[in-house]
């Protein structure tokens, strides 16, 4: 479910934008140029997904990043990036060969 969450760019802006700090939905929509709906509707996921999470302050809500989720991908992905650094590491011994 996450890698599907994920697939999504402008959910992946939203975590961007999160990254660098707690945001409200106002300022996402500005930074975004997407409609408050749409950005609610990113951020609805997003918090189902267990990625961000949210807190009120006054009127406002404010949105926060989780990276718990990131890193356990990170950690199931660490696998595949072992297979691919080997191939890489061959293919570079075999363009070294053909110069």
């Amino acid at each position: 479910m996450l890698l599907e969450v994920l697939a999504d760019p402008s959910r992946r802006r939203v975590l961007e934008l999160l990254r660098a700090d707690d945001r409200t939905v106002t300022e996402l929509v500005d930074s975004l140029d997407m409609s408050q709906p749409a950005v609610s509707k990113h951020l609805r996921v997003l918090r189902d997904a267990g990625l961000v999470e949210s807190r009120a302050d006054a009127q406002r809500r404010i949105y926060t990043l989780r990276a718990e989720p990131l890193a356990e991908l990170d950690a199931w992905l660490v696998p595949y990036r072992k297979f691919w650094r080997g191939k890489l590491a061959a293919l570079q011994r075999h363009l070294d060969t053909t110069d």
